[in-house]
C-alpha cells in the first residue's frame, strides 16, 4: 500500500494500483528521478547482478508522468520478448505499449485532447517515440508552469535566447523535426527540440 501511496502523488491515483502490480510482476526497480533535459524516462534491461530498472523524472505533471511510465514498461515487455533483437520504437515496442495502455484509456483517466494525441500517436509509424510533438503538446497544457513556459517554435527566426544553463543561443531554420541553432558563446551548431523551454533575451528584426 506504501508503494501505491508514494506512485500516487505523481500519477493519476487511479493507475497508480496497476502500475505498482507491474513494478512487482517484473521485479523492476522503479525509481523516480531528478529532472533531466535530456529524457523524461529511461528503461534499463537486467545487466549482470542487477534487474529491470525504470526512472522516471519527479517533476513531470501527473499525465505525462504515467505515459512515459507506461513508455518504459513498454520497453521491459519488448525486452522480455525479443531482447535487443527489434528496434527501440519499432512495431514491437508499439504493439506493447498499446496494449498496456488498454486498462487506462478503459478507466477514463485521460482527458480527451490528451486520450485522442495517444491514439494519433499509435496510428502513425512516422513517430519514433513519445518525444511525438502532438502528444508532448498535449501532456504539456497540464503543466503547473504552462503560462510562464515560452518554446522554441514560438519564436520568430534569428530570435537571441538562452537556455537554464544560461548558454545564449540564435534561433534558425528548421531542419525536419528540429531547429538549427548557433551557440553564441562557442560558435558551435545545436539542433534544438521545437518544444525546447528558452529564454528570449533580445527579438532580431
Amino acid at each position: 500500500m506504501e508503494k501505491v501511496n508514494l506512485l500516487a502523488q505523481y500519477m493519476p491515483a487511479e493507475a497508480a494500483p496497476l502500475i505498482a502490480k507491474w513494478i512487482d510482476y517484473f521485479q523492476c526497480e522503479f525509481k523516480i528521478a531528478k529532472t533531466r533535459s535530456t529524457k523524461l524516462g529511461d528503461y534499463r534491461h537486467p545487466y549482470r547482478d542487477k534487474g529491470h530498472r525504470i526512472s522516471v523524472n519527479f517533476n513531470l505533471n501527473h499525465y505525462a508522468f504515467l505515459v512515459t511510465t507506461v513508455h518504459e514498461f513498454a520497453h521491459l515487455l519488448t525486452w522480455n520478448d525479443f531482447k535487443n533483437k527489434v528496434k527501440p520504437h519499432g512495431g514491437e515496442w508499439k504493439k506493447n505499449f498499446q496494449r498496456m495502455m488498454v486498462p487506462f484509456f478503459e478507466m477514463n483517466i485521460f482527458p480527451d485532447d490528451i486520450h485522442k494525441a495517444i491514439d494519433n500517436y499509435m496510428s502513425n509509424p512516422a513517430a519514433s517515440s513519445c518525444s511525438d510533438l502532438s502528444l508532448s503538446r498535449a501532456l504539456k497544457k497540464y503543466d503547473s508552469n504552462q503560462v510562464e513556459t515560452l518554446h522554441l517554435e514560438q519564436l520568430p527566426l534569428n530570435t537571441i535566447f538562452k537556455i537554464k544553463d544560461g548558454r545564449r543561443f540564435t534561433k534558425g531554420e528548421r531542419i525536419r523535426k528540429r531547429y538549427r541553432c548557433v551557440c553564441l558563446d562557442d560558435k558551435r551548431i545545436y539542433l534544438f527540440n521545437p518544444l525546447a523551454e528558452v529564454f528570449v533575451l533580445e527579438y532580431v528584426k
